[in-house]
C-alpha cells in the first residue's frame, strides 16, 4: 500500500520533468527530510537535495513568521546556474525542484503549484 503510493509519487514527479525538461531534479521530501520519490539528472544528489531543501525552508517559513509575511507560500533562489524552488505538498511534504537558469519561469511556477496539490492528494 504504501510502495504503490510512493510509486504514484516517483510517476508525478515524471510527469513533471518530461512536461517541463528545464527541470533537472524533482525531489518529494518528508518532513523530517528524507526523500519519499524523486525524478532527478543523473548529476544530482536527492538526499543532499532533501536535506539542504529542508533547512532552506525552516529558514524560510522563520522569516516569514517573524517578519510577518504570513503563511509561507515557496521559496525560491536564484543562482548563476539556475534555480532551487521549494513548495509544501500538504503539512507533511515539500517539493523540491531544481531548474536551469532559461527556464520560463512562469511556467515552471504554474506547474509546481499543480504538482504540489497532486502530490499532496495521495498524502490524504
Amino acid at each position: 500500500m504504501v510502495t504503490d503510493r510512493i510509486e504514484k509519487m516517483a510517476t508525478v514527479l515524471r510527469e513533471l520533468r518530461a512536461n517541463l525538461p528545464e527541470i533537472e531534479a524533482a525531489v518529494l521530501i518528508s518532513a523530517d527530510a528524507m526523500p519519499l520519490a524523486s525524478d532527478i539528472s543523473d548529476e544530482s544528489d536527492e538526499e543532499m537535495i532533501g536535506a539542504l531543501s529542508a533547512s532552506v525552508l525552516g529558514m524560510g517559513e522563520r522569516a516569514a513568521r517573524d517578519l510577518r509575511r504570513g503563511s509561507l507560500e515557496q521559496v525560491y533562489i536564484k543562482g548563476d546556474q539556475g534555480y532551487l524552488l521549494l513548495l509544501h505538498c500538504g503539512p507533511d511534504a515539500l517539493l523540491s525542484l531544481l531548474v536551469r537558469p532559461e527556464a520560463k519561469l512562469g511556467v515552471v511556477f504554474m506547474e509546481a503549484k499543480r504538482t504540489a496539490e497532486e502530490l499532496s492528494a495521495l498524502f490524504q
